[in-house]
C-alpha cells in the first residue's frame, strides 16, 4: 500500500498521504509493514492547539500556532496563524487504531493497517 503523490494547490483540498511543498504545516509520511505515519513540524503549537479529525476518508490535521509571546520579534520564519492539512486516508486503514502525539513541536500521526495489509511470512513445510 505505497502512498500515492499527488499534488494540488488549492487550500484545504484533501491531499493524498503526501506533502505539499512550500505550505505550513511541513509534513512527512512514511509507511512500514504496520502503519502509516504522518510527521508534521508545529514549533510553539500545543496538545490543546492542534485538532485531528477523520471524516469518511479524510484525516484533518488544523490547529492554531500563537505568536512570540513576548518581546518584538527579530526574525520569524514559523508564522503566527491557523493551519489546515487535509490528506485522503487509503484503504486498508483501522479508523479505531488512529492515535496521536506532539512532542517538543512535532505532531505524529499513526494510521495502522488492517491485518490483512500487514506483510507476512509463509512457512514452507516438507511433505
Amino acid at each position: 500500500m505505497n502512498a500515492q503523490i499527488n499534488r494540488d494547490e488549492r487550500e484545504n483540498q484533501a491531499e493524498t498521504l503526501e506533502t505539499r511543498r512550500g505550505v505550513v504545516p511541513a509534513v512527512d509520511i512514511f509507511e512500514n509493514k504496520t502503519e502509516l505515519l504522518i510527521v508534521a513540524d508545529l514549533p510553539g503549537v500545543g496538545p490543546n492547539d492542534i485538532a485531528v479529525r477523520l471524516d469518511k476518508n479524510e484525516l484533518t490535521i488544523a490547529g492554531k500556532r500563537a505568536s512570540a509571546p513576548e518581546g518584538s520579534a527579530l526574525a520569524v520564519e514559523g508564522r503566527p496563524g491557523d493551519f489546515t492539512r487535509t490528506f485522503l486516508v487509503p484503504q486498508g486503514i483501522v479508523a479505531d487504531g488512529i492515535s496521536a502525539e506532539v512532542t517538543q513541536g512535532v505532531l505524529k500521526v499513526r494510521l495502522p493497517k488492517v491485518s490483512a495489509q500487514k506483510p507476512r511470512q509463509i512457512t514452507v513445510k516438507a511433505s
